[in-house]
C-alpha cells in the first residue's frame, strides 16, 4: 500500500489547510514573544534582549524556507535555535511542519537539527535542568513531533489514494454500464434484423407481386393473400418477442428459433413463389445456441437471395462433420428484376458475422457459379 500513496505537493498540503495557517502564525508569534520575555522582565543586559528579539524575528522569517528548502531551513533554525530560546516555538515547530510536508528522508534533518541547537544552548544558557534530562526531553519532543507530522502526511496520502481509487472505480462502472447498454442495444438490433427484417421483406415481395399482376388467378391471388396474413402474423409475433429482450423476465420470452425452424422457414419461402432446395439430415441434433446460427444463416441467406437474386434457385444445404456442422446457402444468380425492389442495410451478414464468431465459427460470402452463397461453419463438440 505505501508504494501507491500519493506525494501531495507542499503548496496543495498548504492550500488544503489555509484557513488554520493565519491562527497559526499568530499564534507562533506569540509563543516566541513569551519566550523571550523573562529577559525583558528579568532585568537582563540589553545584549542578550536585543539578541533574542532578533532571534526570534529571524527564526520566524526563516519559516517560509521550509516549503521550497527544508534542509537549508533546519540548519538555519537549529543555528538560531542554539543561539536563543526565542527560536525554539519556530524551531519546533518547525520539526512538525517538515514532517508534515516532506517525506521523513528529508524532515528528520530538520528534527535534528533543531534538537542539536537546543543541545548547545543549554551549554551557555543553562535551564533548571541537569543536562542529561534536558537532552532526554529534547529528543524525544522533536522525535515525537517527527512521528505526528509524519503520520498527518502518511494519512492525507492514503486518503488522496482512496479518493482517487474511488473515483477510478466509478469511471470504471460507467464504463461497463456504458459497454454493456451497447452490447444489448446491438443484440436487440440483431435480433429485430434477423428476424422482422426477413418477414416484412417477403410481405413487401409477395405485396408487390400483387401490386404488378393484378392478371393473376383468384387461386393464386388467395395463396398470395395468406402468405401475407402469415407473415404479417409471424411478423408481430417476432415483434413481441424482441419487445420481450427488454423486460427483466426471461420466462415471458417465446423460445428461440432452431434448426427444427429451418425447414418452416423453407416453406414460407416457397410458399411466396420462390424455388428453394433444402438438404438437412434428419436425425441432426445440434446446441440450442448453435442451431439459433444455423437458423439465422439460412434466414439471412434466403433474404438475400430474395433480394438480390430474384427468381434464382437456391439450395439450402446442412452438413454434420465430427467436429463442426456446416451451413451452406447458395442461388444461381438473378432470373429477372424484382417486382418492389428492396434495399437492406448491410448490418445483416454483420450480425451473423458476431453470432458466428462469438460460437468460435467463421462466415464466408462471395460470388459463387454465376449466383451468390453464403457458408458458415460453426465448431461442434463431439
Amino acid at each position: 500500500m505505501t508504494s501507491d500513496l500519493v506525494d501531495c505537493p507542499p503548496e496543495a498540503v498548504l492550500r488544503a489547510h489555509r484557513g488554520a495557517l493565519v491562527p497559526a502564525l499568530v499564534g507562533l508569534a506569540v509563543l516566541t514573544a513569551l519566550a523571550a520575555w523573562p529577559h525583558a522582565s528579568g532585568g537582563v543586559p540589553p545584549a542578550p534582549l536585543v539578541l533574542d528579539v532578533a532571534v526570534g524575528v529571524a527564526a520566524l522569517a526563516t519559516g517560509p524556507l521550509l516549503l521550497r528548502r527544508p534542509t537549508l531551513a533546519g540548519v538555519l533554525l537549529g543555528v538560531l535555535a542554539a543561539l536563543s530560546p526565542a527560536a525554539t516555538p519556530a524551531a519546533t515547530a518547525g520539526t512538525f511542519v517538515a514532517a508534515r510536508l516532506h517525506p521523513v528522508r528529508t524532515s528528520w534533518r530538520v528534527a535534528a537539527a533543531s534538537a542539536a541547537g537546543h543541545a548547545i544552548l543549554v551549554l551557555w544558557r543553562p535551564t533548571g535542568l541537569p543536562w542529561g534530562w534536558w537532552m532526554l526531553c529534547d529528543v524525544a519532543v522533536h522525535a515525537a513531533l517527527l512521528g505526528w507530522g509524519a503520520y498527518l502526511r502518511a494519512r492525507a496520502s492514503l486518503l488522496d489514494v482512496w479518493r482517487e481509487r474511488a473515483v477510478r472505480a466509478e469511471r470504471e462502472q460507467e464504463r461497463r454500464v456504458d459497454e454493456a447498454r451497447l452490447a444489448e442495444r446491438t443484440r436487440i438490433a440483431r435480433e429485430m434484423h434477423d428476424s422482422l427484417a426477413h418477414r416484412l421483406s417477403l410481405l413487401a415481395t409477395t405485396a408487390g407481386a400483387l401490386e404488378y399482376r393484378p392478371d393473376l388467378p383468384p387461386e393464386r391471388v388467395a395463396a398470395a393473400a395468406g402468405v401475407v396474413r402469415q407473415q404479417a402474423g409471424a411478423a408481430l409475433d417476432d415483434l413481441r418477442t424482441v419487445v420481450g429482450l427488454l423486460r427483466s423476465g426471461p420466462d415471458e420470452l417465446h423460445p428461440l428459433p432452431g434448426l427444427a425452424d429451418v425447414g418452416a422457414l423453407v416453406d414460407q419461402q416457397r410458399s411466396a413463389g420462390a424455388h428453394v432446395d433444402l438438404q438437412v439430415p434428419d436425425d441432426l441434433d445440434l446446441p440450442a445456441a448453435v442451431g439459433l446460427a444455423v437458423f439465422r444463416t439460412c434466414q439471412e441467406g434466403l433474404t438475400n437471395a430474395r433480394r438480390h437474386a430474384p427468381g434464382s434457385a437456391v439450395q439450402v444445404e446442412i452438413v454434420r462433420s465430427d467436429d463442426a456442422v456446416r451451413v451452406r446457402v447458395q442461388d444461381d444468380g438473378p432470373r429477372g428484376r424484382a417486382d418492389v425492389p428492396i434495399e437492406g442495410t448491410g448490418t445483416g451478414l454483420v450480425g451473423l458475422r458476431e453470432r458466428v464468431e462469438l460460437l468460435g465459427g467463421r462466415v464466408e460470402a462471395r460470388p459463387a457459379a454465376g449466383g451468390f452463397a453464403l457458408a458458415v461453419e460453426i465448431p461442434v463438440p463431439p
